[in-house]
């Protein structure tokens, strides 16, 4: 049923003109063609079925959301400063709480403000926020 559907799909883009369809389709016509491969080789001459069409399209969808959110993030930490981290995150947050004289961790507000002030966008406050605790405990 699927397999008609993908066939059909490509006809009308074919006739449409429509290359970002022709061109997904046969991607998915290609990796479909990988997949029945792989099951006829363990004896399966029918190749795979529509529940495991339907797998192969949510991976594919999955890996597809999972390269797009990576390409974005270097598209955007082209951007930002070199990142400050490790032992010179450490090494940042011992004089920044040296020079708020922060004790306790009753400090630690002031501090992570303190922090985010003078390295924003160069450190991971996540990480930091914990470097903080620790140090402040």
């Amino acid at each position: 049923m699927i397999r008609e559907q993908l066939g059909e799909a490509l006809k009308i883009a074919m006739k449409a003109r429509d290359e970002r369809t022709i061109l997904t389709v046969r991607l998915i016509l290609a990796a479909l063609q990988d997949r029945d491969i792989a099951e006829r080789s363990k004896g399966n001459p029918d190749g795979i079925g529509d529940s495991d069409i339907l797998l192969l399209f949510a991976t594919m969808i999955r890996q597809r959301r999972e390269s797009i959110a990576q390409y974005e993030i270097g598209v955007i930490s082209r951007f930002m400063p070199p990142q400050i981290e490790g032992d010179d995150m450490v090494k940042a947050i011992q004089g920044l709480i040296g020079a708020e004289n922060a004790k306790t961790i009753k400090d630690m507000g002031r501090t992570m403000s303190a922090l985010k002030e003078q390295y924003a966008g160069r450190m991971d406050f996540a990480k930091a926020s914990g470097v903080v605790k620790e140090l402040l405990a």
